[in-house]
């Protein structure tokens, strides 16, 4: 009898975790180039019907599958890369991302060591000195030779023109083109906050080819708030029912121990 506890509970860790992860969604919802993320979770028969059907061991062994756990198991998350709407803004410095593909960043940490990232946030600046910049001050990396990262400087008293490939123009004249960069698989992609992405052991990069970009529009968020609201009132509603089977259990119990006992 006491396995429902243990199933109950796991079914509120769930839905804990599926909520911390609505909750990150819906603060991020005015975040610029935002992408929102979800949760995965398993279920003790899926993980038998894995085991059962495992072919790295002879058939004719006689294995012992180990303990049963029943309830749920937190799954890994995951992160939906869809293209969020454009927002028009006008302003020379702002650019959207059509396409798959991210912004080159150069990267730096409080201990003052650089990186390279990746993000889809492009809403940028000039420095005095004019170099282009992003919010936090990092630097927007450009197209070099043999493929190589270079900061972009361009003079900061004149308009700069931004063509759909990424070409910088100022007084006709090409100054620098963005550095769009994309990847063979997102999964080998990690959120690193501040908007950032970080490619992990095994992405492979390449230059994106079919990304556009628009001067003077900015990527919203790809988050719905209606969805997660109600995605959200229905976490509510299954941790409240685990709870309540947790309360139930508990009534039995104590039932059990403090009446039936005295029998």
């Amino acid at each position: 009898m006491l396995k429902g506890l243990y199933t109950a509970y796991t079914g509120m860790v769930n839905e804990q975790n599926r909520m911390d992860v609505l909750t990150n969604n819906l603060a991020n919802s005015a975040t610029v180039g935002y992408k929102k993320e979800g949760a995965t979770s398993q279920s003790f028969d899926t993980v038998l019907v894995d085991k059962i059907k495992d072919g790295s061991e002879d058939v004719r062994t006689a294995r012992r599958i180990g303990q049963g756990n029943p309830g749920v198991k937190v799954g890994e998350g995951y992160t939906d890369y869809s293209q969020g709407a454009f927002r028009v803004t006008d302003n020379n410095y702002d650019f959207a991302l059509s396409g798959d593909g991210f912004f080159t960043v150069e990267f730096t940490n409080k201990n003052g060591e650089t990186s390279t990232m990746y993000t889809r946030d492009g809403n940028f600046t000039v420095t005095a000195d004019g170099y282009l910049v992003t919010t936090d001050g990092d630097y927007v990396m450009a197209r070099g030779a043999n493929n190589s990262s270079e900061r972009i400087k361009v003079n900061p008293n004149e308009a700069i023109v931004v063509d759909q490939q990424g070409r910088i123009m100022q007084n006709n004249q090409m100054v620098a083109q963005m550095k769009i960069t994309n990847f063979n698989d997102y999964n080998y992609l990690e959120h690193y906050g501040e908007n950032y992405y970080v490619p992990v052991e095994g992405a492979e990069l390449e230059l994106a080819t079919d990304c556009k970009v628009f001067q003077g529009y900015l990527e919203t968020s790809n988050v719905s708030i209606v969805s997660e609201m109600v995605e959200m009132i229905s976490v509510s509603k299954q941790y409240e029912a685990n709870q309540k089977l947790i309360q139930t259990y508990d009534s039995s119990l104590q039932i059990a121990a403090n009446q039936l006992g005295k029998i």
